[in-house]
């Protein structure tokens, strides 16, 4: 199988489950999964490890829980492009998310699938887990609160744990202006009105993990956007 053919058998699976918690789930889940590209490339570079336990901070509907699962299932039935990585095996998948509508939408699709639980990252207990994922979060609270909050994950990370954060570099020219502006359109439009963003340069973010003990890798993650968009794999 083509990649380009997984990509839209993985879109149409992953999705598919959001149609039972109504046409905004299920229309959101088609959008983001088919027109972001870190899904692809968290699978096509085999960038989360095999583990006990992964955990999403900021989950949304639980949209990279989805994916994971319809990941597994292609593989099982032959359906994998030549070069790629096995999907991870995963035992348990957890997410934390704030907004109670998107937690309620990721329950109903993923069902027993995925642990989703309604909380704030920066308070409710993380426990442990071998991979955490932040794509696209920790701009929306203070630079205070997002140390705090990869000081919380480095304790919650097990012996070499894997932390995958994607952020949007505030170094980025004209693509961290764009993505900045989406931002706040995507957020008028989900009811949330003006939300301040903290939003920093790649170089910090790479100096505060480096702090707190990890090992920094930067991965262009914004392939066929116009973003400014990074992911920063840290390994402990």
């Amino acid at each position: 199988m083509t990649a380009d053919a997984l990509r839209a058998r993985l879109v149409d699976a992953a999705a598919d489950p959001y149609r039972a918690a109504g046409r905004f789930a299920w229309h959101f889940a088609r959008g983001k999964l088919g027109g972001d590209p870190a899904f692809t490339g968290l699978l096509e570079r085999g960038l989360i490890p095999d583990g006990d336990r992964l955990l999403d901070l900021g989950c949304g509907q639980g949209l990279l829980a989805s994916w994971l699962l319809a990941a597994r299932a292609q593989h099982g039935a032959g359906n994998w492009p030549a070069g790629w990585p096995p999907p991870p095996r995963l035992e348990r998948i957890a997410g934390v998310e704030l907004m109670p509508r998107d937690v309620a939408r990721a329950r109903v699709a993923l069902g027993d699938a995925a642990a989703i639980v309604a909380g704030d990252i920066r308070s409710t207990d993380l426990g442990r887990a071998r991979t955490v994922v932040i794509l696209d979060v920790l701009h929306y609270i203070a630079p205070a609160e997002q140390d705090a909050v990869l000081c919380r994950v480095r304790d919650a990370l097990l012996p070499s744990g894997t932390l995958l954060l994607r952020v949007g570099d505030a170094g980025g020219g004209w693509g961290f202006r764009w993505s900045n502006w989406v931002d706040h359109a995507v957020m008028f439009a989900r009811g949330h009105g003006y939300v301040r963003l903290h939003c920093r340069r790649l170089s910090d973010w790479t100096q505060s993990l480096a702090a707190l003990g990890f090992r920094v890798e930067a991965v262009p993650m914004s392939q066929g956007t116009p973003f400014a968009n990074v992911l920063l794999v840290a390994r402990l």
